[in-house]
């Protein structure tokens, strides 16, 4: 009986140690790997290491945006022995309130959350104070923090991150994926408590590449200074200032008002209209700045020259059963130029109608309205144009004047750059670099001949000399100027009418033989004659100009004080547009000079035998100003004072005969 049970016994132990001798071969050898990596999730845990956000610079390397380090405190309020303890310890060294501190701890122990942000952002000496106390339910973390130094400047441009860094609006958000990098990998090997005691980087982050932009900090501070000015003094409710080289496109200065500093959250409604950045994503109709357009396409589409005869009605024309009339007052026969210096409506319908739907709808299209700029920021609108199917009878007279469309303040400036670069549409660009790749602009497009940007450049000249509605706010000292101006009464869709109010604009550019920039300028919701263009856009325009000439080094073109000259009437008048008399300007070349190759001019209205006035010594805008008073035309050549006319003064003329004057320096 013994043997039996020590047999029995013998046996129990000889399977126990089977058992146990298996059990050790599974996890030494059968499930060895297995088991490893069970355990190694267990005792490792892999954090991901952020990348280092890129900086962002204007084109002079001065920093618009970067990251800097920072810490955080977080919390496991699971872990927390004390709730009551906790509160008074933090909010002592953290410098926190200790009853919201309390509510904050507690509400998320009762909703069973293993994960609290006590402070983000936190001193070194609080840091230091937290890691002297050996608590393992306190976490500190280092991140990083995007910084803006410059506080407001440029933000529509910049925009802003959210809370892990990724970029929620304007070149944060539209080149986040170049900004942000590539964040790495530490395996980090932790005890039973999931503390650390052993790390190993496993992957290195990647930091994001540096953006470079074309924006001028010294232009682009001017900028926004003066779009707040200027919207504040006119009672407008937003505006937007856009600086371009008409030649590659670069964006020098992008402004919009109201602004905001990206270092602080938005807290309210108010705040979020802050971001809106008017000069990209909100369209208006432009009013007479569009006639730069209608006039281009006329010059390259019909007969018509600048000395072609308009006849502008009196102030008012008939469409269709429609009467449409100049907002006050108005003009009869005057040359074509005079159309545009003046801003008559009327005069410019008449030469929309010339053009035509087909070959207008198709020269809008072709300065690059109703189509994306493609500047890299999100939010862009292309603005309105609809497909010529859609227009009515009467759409050609009103987007002659810059109605039934809408534009925005970028789309101007590419616009602008059209006439001032020689007939090419340029993109805007807004990315100079990246990292260390330069980013090339894209290839210029012709839009009209180089002959019609050069004569439209002198049209646009009359609109800044004595009598143009740009006078004599758009003059600048030292240099010549080409601009239009624009006072386009915003539309009530509510009650389908327009309104007294007024989106007020000015587009311009200089030095006028070869310019150097493009500034456009616009106020929306401006009132009253103090809000048209010429008024409350064309001194931000030339505050703008001045400085940007100033900054980029462009040698002065005209003298710094110019002879004084008799002025004409300076006529102002609204008509989403500004009405006044105006001339060619003195020192252009003889754009209205005929030539053997260029198209016969449209036939002057009749005139009956007036007398040759005499313009010797007079100014090229002088002599314009006093034949367009008598209903006579002049064809000027040379540039200069007046020295050769023919006929001679006191000369009758026939009917339909013209005045040839010779200017010399």
């Amino acid at each position: 009986m013994v043997e039996r049970r020590l047999t029995w016994i013998a046996l129990f132990f000889l399977l126990w140690g089977g058992g146990i001798f298996y059990k050790l071969i599974s996890l030494q050898v059968i499930h060895h790997s297995a088991y490893a990596r069970m355990a190694k999730r267990h005792q490792e845990v892999v954090r991901e290491i952020p990348a280092q956000r890129g900086e962002i610079f204007d084109r002079n390397g001065q920093p618009l945006a970067m990251s800097v380090p920072t810490e955080s405190v977080y919390v496991n309020p699971l872990k927390i022995p004390d709730m009551g303890f906790a509160a008074d310890l933090m909010a002592r060294f953290l410098h926190l309130n200790r009853a919201e501190l309390y509510g904050r701890l507690k509400s998320a122990f009762d909703d069973h959350r293993g994960y609290l942000v006590v402070k983000k952002n936190i001193t070194f000496d609080e840091g230091q104070s937290l890691r002297s106390l050996p608590l393992d339910w306190i976490e500190i973390d280092t991140e990083s923090q995007r910084h803006y130094p410059k506080g407001t400047l440029a933000a529509h441009v910049l925009g802003g991150v959210d809370f892990s860094e990724k970029g929620n609006a304007g070149v944060e958000k539209a080149l986040d994926a170049d900004l942000r990098g590539v964040p790495g990998e530490m395996r980090l090997l932790t005890d039973v408590k999931r503390r650390g005691i052993d790390s190993e980087d496993s992957t290195e982050a990647k930091p994001g590449k540096s953006i470079t932009l074309t924006l001028d900090e010294r232009l682009q501070y001017v900028a926004e200074q003066q779009i707040a000015t200027a919207v504040e003094t006119h009672g407008a409710t937003s505006g937007s200032v856009v600086v371009m080289n008409p030649n590659n496109g670069d964006i020098l200065a992008l402004a919009s008002y109201p602004t905001f500093d990206p270092n602080i959250p938005p807290r309210n409604m108010k705040d979020v209209i802050a971001r809106e950045n008017h000069a990209i994503a909100v369209p208006f109709e432009p009013g007479s700045v569009f006639k730069v357009i209608t006039l281009s396409a006329a010059l390259e589409t019909t007969r018509l020259r600048p000395e072609s005869i308009i006849d502008c009605g009196r102030g008012a024309i008939t469409l269709f059963g429609m009467t449409i009339h100049e907002a006050h007052g108005g003009y009869g026969p005057i040359p074509m130029a005079m159309v545009l210096a003046k801003s008559s409506n009327v005069g410019a319908i008449r030469i929309g109608l010339q053009v035509g739907q087909q070959n207008l709808y198709e020269y809008v299209r072709r300065f690059g309205f109703g189509q994306y700029t493609g500047i890299p920021l999100p939010g862009e609108s292309r603005g309105r144009l609809r497909k010529l199917s859609r227009w009515s009878k009467t759409s050609v007279a009103y987007v002659s004047m810059g109605q039934e469309v809408s534009v925005t303040t970028v789309q101007l400036a590419q616009a602008a750059s059209v006439v001032a670069n020689g007939g090419m549409l340029v993109r805007p660009r807004l990315v100079l670099k990246k990292g260390n790749q330069m980013m090339l602009p894209a290839a210029p497009v012709r839009v009209i001949k180089p002959d019609t940007a050069i004569t439209m450049r002198h049209m646009m000249e009359g609109v800044v000399m004595p009598g143009g509605t740009g006078y004599p706010e758009a003059r600048l000292v030292g240099y010549s100027v080409g601009g239009k101006t624009g006072s386009a009464q915003i539309f009530d869709f509510a009650t389908r009418h327009y309104t007294h109010n007024y989106n007020g604009s000015f587009m311009g550019f200089a030095p006028l033989t070869n310019p150097a920039i493009v500034v456009v300028v616009t106020l929306n919701g401006t009132h009253g004659s103090t809000g048209y263009g010429g008024r409350a856009a064309a001194p931000v325009f030339h505050a703008v100009a001045s400085e940007a000439l100033r900054v980029m080094d462009v040698p002065q073109d005209i003298p710094v004080e110019p002879p004084k000259t008799q002025v004409a009437d300076n006529k102002k008048d609204a008509d989403g547009g500004d009405l006044a008399i105006a001339d060619l300007g003195p020192d252009g070349p003889n754009i209205l000079q005929e030539s053997d190759d260029a198209e016969p001019a449209a036939p002057a209205v009749p005139v009956s035998g007036p007398t040759v006035p005499n313009f010797a010594g007079m100014t090229m805008r002088d002599a314009l100003a006093v034949a367009a008073s008598k209903g006579i035309v002049i064809l000027p050549l040379g540039s200069g004072l007046a020295r050769v006319q023919n006929p001679a003064p006191g000369t009758a003329l026939h009917e339909g005969e013209r005045i040839r004057v010779q200017f010399v320096r």
